[in-house]
């Protein structure tokens, strides 16, 4: 059976784990920040080995693919070293520091012949796959607008400290880096658009935190003080977009919303109706209708179309959520791991999908920063411009 070794000793690489496990896929050991710490994290996690390093981890033919889960300035090198001793890899988003670093890795992933796999977990909840059905199915019509948000409050105290907040580790955004993408990934993934424009307004509302002395777990709260130092990267966001054919989107990102713990939501609204989701009541989809009344489906295996049913494994009125939506992830990636190439009708995100969001994350620090609308180039590595259907207009 193939088997795994995880990057990262936190939050995300405990999510990655416990995946992996109720798939059945071993798990041979992990790689820490530190032997100390990789050992202790693999005796508490019951596995069976920690690597010293990543040639380690790398030297050990039972490890066919890697799951980087380590911060963001360690995926370049890390990602690269993995593809070049040709294993498979499955990397936390985003796939780099910036898109001259992404554009490396989407050459090397294309010559390497490996699965190359990006984590945006948030398309395999399962009635966001169904969305997906219905929109490319036009049962919407043309998709016509965009909106939602995504907004947490685990930085909202000057005293809240996070690895993201050191541009040096986690790249030059934050709130639109680290959360905003997933949004935009799932609404373009839903509706098969990419935009052609964006505008954005970025803001550090919290100018100065404070820097405790050792590392802080993400969502963990330190309140012992430390050092008072200057915050480089945005609290909020709110950023406009412009998609071919004429449809529009909006977004607001917020680490600093108190009482919004993980509250992602969209609507996409089409010429016939509109869809509407939210991440912290995820087994609803709500669809409106002007004709007729509008609906509540609740997730139920038997009511959803094929690629929401290919998502799902529980039965109707059985939560399925956050963790659920990376045991559908990784059950894709590894099906087609075992069928040694992607699936023409693979919805996983690739190397090419991480390396456009660093295009789009260059655009927004740009339109930030010169305060105009910053035009993306049309085409992107890997895939053809998307094809949208247009209205028809009558004269």
């Amino acid at each position: 059976m193939t088997g795994a070794a995880l990057i990262g000793t936190g939050f995300i690489g405990a999510v990655h784990l416990d995946a992996l496990r109720r798939l059945g896929i071993p798990v041979r050991g992990l790689l820490g920040s530190s032997p100390a710490r990789g050992a202790e994290r693999a005796a508490a996690w019951g596995l069976p080995r920690a690597y010293a390093t990543l040639e380690d981890l790398l030297a050990d033919p039972a490890v066919e693919v890697v799951h980087v889960t380590s911060p963001n300035r360690l995926h370049h090198p890390q990602v690269s070293a993995i593809l070049r001793a040709g294993r498979h890899v499955v990397c936390e988003k985003p796939l780099a520091m910036d898109s001259a670093q992404s554009a490396e890795l989407v050459d090397l992933a294309g010559r390497s012949g490996r699965i190359a796999a990006l984590c945006h977990n948030i398309r395999f909840y399962p009635l966001n796959r169904h969305a997906r059905g219905l929109v490319a199915g036009g049962e919407i019509g043309p998709v016509r607008l965009m909106t939602g948000a995504y907004h947490q409050d685990w930085l909202s105290r000057e005293e809240d400290w996070n690895w993201r907040l050191d541009p040096s580790e986690g790249g030059g955004l934050r709130a639109l880096g680290d959360i905003g993408t997933h949004w935009i990934d799932l609404v373009c993934h839903l509706s098969g658009l990419w935009p052609e424009a964006i505008f954005a307004d970025l803001a550090t509302l919290l100018p100065e935190r404070l820097r405790p002395a050792g590392p802080v777990e993400t969502f963990a709260r330190d309140r012992g003080g430390g050092e008072r130092v200057r915050v480089r990267t945005e609290d909020v966001g709110l950023v406009l977009l412009r998609f071919p054919g004429g449809a529009r989107g909006s977004l607001s990102v917020s680490q600093v919303s108190p009482g919004r713990k993980n509250a992602i939501r969209w609507e996409i609204a089409g010429a016939e109706a509109t869809l509407a989701w939210e991440g912290e009541d995820p087994d609803r989809l709500w669809i409106g209708r002007r004709e007729g009344p509008s609906s509540l489906l609740l997730r139920d295996p038997s009511l959803l179309n094929a690629e929401g049913r290919a998502a799902t494994s529980l039965p109707g009125g059985h939560a399925e959520g956050f963790a659920d939506s990376f045991r559908a992830l990784f059950a894709a990636i590894y099906a087609d791991i075992a069928a040694g190439r992607r699936s023409p009708a693979a919805a996983w995100a690739d190397f090419a999908d991480g390396h456009r969001m660093m295009r789009l994350l260059d655009a927004a620090a740009d339109s930030a920063r010169t305060g105009r609308w910053i035009d993306l180039a049309a085409g992107e590595p890997g895939r053809p411009p998307a094809q949208p259907r247009t209205e028809r207009r009558t004269p």
